[in-house]
């Protein structure tokens, strides 16, 4: 984990869960709690899209211990949704950050620029 967001995180723990791109976000414990509360308060029987986005949300979270170098295992289905062999990007993303393949990362931010 990079020392710049290792500083921002202020604990031993995150919160992983795969993003919507072929990434995975990481969240520290209370801003996925702020992250996560407006899907927890949509009405479960008549909001199937909330649902939907709930159990995509919250189905593959785990919560990370990290080292005291701030270093952690990905857990393996999450690095075979975002691709991940060997070169990894971490980046910040305002309340969060993500894991990238490096590749998939160039390929998408080529995409966008």
């Amino acid at each position: 984990m990079p020392k710049k967001i290792r500083e921002e995180l202020a604990g031993p723990r995150v919160v992983l869960t795969i993003g919507f791109e072929e990434c995975i976000f990481g969240f520290t414990e209370k801003t996925w709690e702020t992250v996560t509360l407006p899907e927890l308060s949509r009405p479960l029987f008549s909001d199937k899209q909330g649902r939907d986005l709930r159990r995509k949300m919250c189905s593959e979270a785990i919560l990370i211990e990290l080292d005291s170098q701030g270093r952690f295992i990905i857990p393996e289905p999450m690095s075979e949704f975002a691709g991940i062999n060997q070169k990894v990007i971490i980046i910040g993303a305002g309340d969060h950050f993500e894991i990238w393949s490096k590749d998939k990362w160039e390929e998408y931010r080529a995409e966008i620029s």
